[in-house]
């Protein structure tokens, strides 16, 4: 296989409210809800850096289609990591997902590594990290 995941799909209880926190509660740049056209189709799809994709479906479309029984979202089973370029970065964006409807899991802090990160769980249960790595940093916008 080689490495060329394009898009991350989270499963959402609400993708109406999902939409609104991704979209202007975190500021991701979005077209909105596509293929509302197609029974199980509604979809929101987020640009990130590097052309990777994040999306947003209902967790009942995905089941339906997978074949998969719904199951509760697991806090624990990944995190997903944003990579900033500054301290102060990671608590803007800690604070902008709270006023979000984000609940804060791990306020920022120093790292063990030198850096500084926190945890955010968005409002579906998703685990965020937010991150500012001194040796991992992102290629400026």
């Amino acid at each position: 296989m080689k490495p060329r995941i394009s898009v991350i799909t989270l499963g959402v209880t609400d993708l109406e409210k999902s939409l609104a926190f991704y979209r202007d509660g975190l500021g991701l740049p979005t077209e909105g809800i596509v293929g509302r056209e197609f029974a199980h189709g509604a979809v929101a799809f987020f640009d990130l850096s590097g052309g990777l994709k994040l999306a947003i479906w209902a967790q009942d479309d995905i089941s339906y289609d997978t074949g998969l029984p719904k199951q509760p979202i697991s806090s624990t089973s990944f995190t997903i990591g944003h990579n900033v370029l500054d301290r102060q970065e990671v608590d803007k964006t800690m604070d902008a997902a709270q006023r979000a409807g984000a609940e804060i899991i791990k306020p920022p802090q120093d790292t063990f590594y030198g850096g500084y990160a926190g945890y955010f769980r968005d409002i579906n249960g998703h685990l965020w990290e937010i991150v500012w790595n001194p040796q991992l940093l992102p290629i400026a916008d």
